[in-house]
């Protein structure tokens, strides 16, 4: 009788994500698109003299990120035609190879330092950054986990135990990069705290994070002095400028391409100071168009994850939301000099190979989701 109940539970769940009029997301589609377009402009009029200055022509670093783009736009098919919940039985191992290419960063031959930072891995010629694996990473574990035990999630124990399995992930990013530790960290939180919202667990959970992240900034000297300096009345150079680049962009801007912070005094704009650049050409205007399209962005997140026809399907939305939410609050208050300047870049828009194609299958991941949402006739 009881086995009876569970073939007809079962029954019943396929045919609820199987009954109705299918559905893609097609809004979410041209809003990543959008996104990516605008910021392949940006780059190219922020990086342009000095593509030109080092390397003899215009739009070097633009070539490198439509390689990027060009990858992503490969893996985001490949993870919108493959239905989301393949990747249900590939979880251990994915988890264990995030792992493993954390931990390689460290191995010399292949970790490779950049910029006083080993935070990459060498491959032939080419770079790449494995805390951006882990992102999308860790969003799929945990939904694969939560979705099958969210009546256990309720229990102190189990909440550590989550925890746990997260920091063993996070620890060899935040030895290196604290910023991207921090928003590995806190996706995995705003999935637990959705899964199942208990206020004490949270207030425990954020207690020890800010233990674990004063202890990682004090292992350091460089972020303590980073810190310092945030809290001394200097200003930091380089927010300093980005704040000059912002101010002189009025309510419309320089104009594209008319920036002049961008000429060597904002250092890394084409990276996580490209917000400012597009405030100096494009103004207010530019920078509310942006974040409106980020807030249509996380829209459509919300309602792939209100909608989805399971808890995991709903879950890895609900990861994605907080992953871009984060990432562009963060950035923005960077540039704003809100925060102490972290290294975050903006998604879809900031230079980074790496970064844009794990961004776009994440996209896609999302996409496969709302694939699989019915819409009742």
């Amino acid at each position: 009788m009881g086995e009876s109940a569970v073939r007809k539970t079962k029954y019943r769940k396929r045919s609820v994500a199987t009954e109705g009029t299918s559905y893609f997301d097609f809004i979410l589609f041209f809003i990543v698109i959008v996104l990516i377009a605008f910021g392949l402009v940006m780059l190219f009029s922020v990086t342009s003299y000095e593509s030109t200055d080092k390397f003899g022509y215009s739009y070097y670093y633009l070539k490198h990120q439509l390689i990027g783009v060009a990858i992503g736009a490969v893996v985001m098919l490949f993870f919108v035609l493959v239905d989301y919940h393949a990747w249900l039985r590939w979880v251990p191992v994915l988890y264990i190879l995030t792992l493993i290419l954390q931990l390689a960063v460290f191995v010399p031959g292949i970790g490779v330092e950049i910029n006083e930072s080993r935070r990459w891995i060498g491959v032939g010629n080419m770079t790449f950054q494995p805390s951006e694996i882990a992102k999308i990473a860790v969003i799929v574990v945990m939904a694969a986990i939560i979705s099958k035990i969210p009546s256990q999630l309720k229990k102190f124990k189990t909440f550590v135990k989550m925890i746990v399995l997260a920091a063993i992930l996070v620890v060899p990013i935040a030895l290196t990069d604290l910023s991207t530790a921090v928003i590995i960290f806190a996706i995995v939180v705003a999935m637990l705290f959705v899964a199942s919202p208990k206020i004490w667990h949270f207030v425990v959970g954020g207690v020890l994070v800010v233990m674990a992240g004063a202890g990682f900034i004090l292992f350091a000297g460089y972020r303590a002095k980073r810190l310092a300096d945030f809290f001394s009345d200097d200003t930091v150079f380089q927010t300093q400028q980005a704040l000059y680049a912002i101010g002189s962009g009025g309510w419309f801007g320089k104009g594209l391409g008319e920036s002049l912070q961008k000429l060597g005094y904002v250092p890394e704009a084409e990276n996580d100071m490209i917000f400012s650049i597009i405030g100096e050409e494009l103004g207010v205007f530019g920078i509310v168009c942006v974040i409106l399209l980020f807030v249509l962005l996380l829209w459509r997140y919300i309602f792939v994850a209100s909608n989805a026809p399971d808890l995991y399907g709903a879950m890895i939305a609900v990861g994605a939301f907080a992953h871009i939410s984060l990432q562009v609050v963060l950035n923005i208050a960077v540039v704003t000099g809100t925060i102490p300047n972290t290294g975050v870049t903006l998604p879809f828009i900031s230079y980074g190979g790496t970064s844009i194609i794990f961004l776009m299958a994440e996209v896609g991941l999302v996409l496969s989701v709302s694939r699989r949402i019915r819409l009742k006739n």
